[in-house]
């Protein structure tokens, strides 16, 4: 008689229709300490800078602050609820279960150093002068998002509801961040002061550019021309993982005189780690070109209009 499946094999077993097989690679390890350092990164810029200023950078993180400023709730805490709900809903737009469980790590990381941190970090800060704090602010949080960018993770909130707003609405996810960060802004200054509202647009700007020189470089989108042998299987994995399009372009070796296709495809600055690994599990010895266009115009992206 064939041995009944133990309690510990079903759970192995649902697990891995979840999230997928386990993967112990040192790569995979690498990732995960950039996204753990990088959470803790962020949670320091907010600790030392941000909420001591009262500087709101937007997203979840933004409406947590003002909460905490007429409740005292805690603000890691309240970070971690309001990612739930986003999470659910968006979790067929997070690339894939390998980068949603990423991006729910870094979430719960980040809430649990934004609160953890409250009792090593005097409430003040390190310095009353708002230049700096949104200066240095913005910074060390942009490194903190980098660094979950490299360990092909987000850090939830206006990244998820981005993605969301692209799918069921069309808004590009470039307009969707603008918009509800400069929302969140706008409610800081209501509940802060209008100066302070000025500042966190300054945060959400050098943040921004921090975490684009950490995870891939300066630059608004990314093109990308991938020649490979395994066209079907690459093609395939951007189109359902990253649900960007892909063109086929018709190329020829000029050494060997073989015909290959040559896929092209932009992506968002977000996504450049995650299509390099997606190449690579396809074709490792695929031909990966990446370069940076200042503006994308159409689907996935903003409106083609006048």
């Amino acid at each position: 008689m064939a041995a009944q499946p133990t309690n510990k094999h079903a759970i192995r077993n649902i697990l891995g229709s979840l999230f997928g097989p386990p993967d112990f690679s040192w790569k995979t390890v690498q990732e995960y300490v950039f996204i753990i350092l990088g959470a803790l990164v962020q949670a320091l810029s907010m600790r030392l800078f941000l909420i001591p200023a009262q500087l709101v950078s937007g997203g979840i993180s933004g409406i947590a602050q003002i909460l905490n400023y007429f409740t005292h709730w805690p603000i890691g805490l309240m970070v971690f609820i309001g990612n739930v709900p986003l999470f659910i809903l968006g979790w067929r737009y997070l690339g894939g279960a390998r980068f949603a469980k990423r991006t729910a790590l870094s979430v719960a990381l980040f809430s649990l150093f934004t609160d953890l941190l409250v009792i090593f970090i005097p409430a003040r800060g390190i310095t009353d002068d708002l230049v700096l704090d949104a200066l240095y602010g913005g910074i060390t949080l942009g490194i903190g998002l980098g660094m979950v960018y490299l360990g092909q993770g987000t850090s939830g909130g206006s990244d998820i509801l981005g993605r969301i707003l692209n799918h069921r609405l069309g808004i590009s996810i470039s307009q969707a961040y603008l918009i509800t960060d400069t929302l969140v802004v706008l409610a800081g200054g209501f509940a802060f002061d209008w100066e302070r509202a000025l500042y966190g647009l300054l945060v959400i700007y050098v943040s921004g550019l921090a975490a684009e020189a950490i995870s891939e470089g300066s630059g608004v989108f990314r093109t990308v021309l991938i020649i490979t042998s395994n066209p079907a299987a690459v093609q395939k994995s951007i189109l359902e993982v990253l649900e960007r399009g892909v063109t086929i372009l018709e190329g020829k070796g000029a050494y060997t005189g073989a015909d290959r296709p040559v896929l092209y495809t932009v992506i968002t600055r977000s996504e450049v780690n995650q299509l390099k690994e997606l190449v690579r599990e396809s074709d490792p010895r695929a031909f990966v070109v990446i370069g940076q266009a200042h503006e994308a115009l159409g689907e996935g992206f903003r409106p083609l209009t006048r």
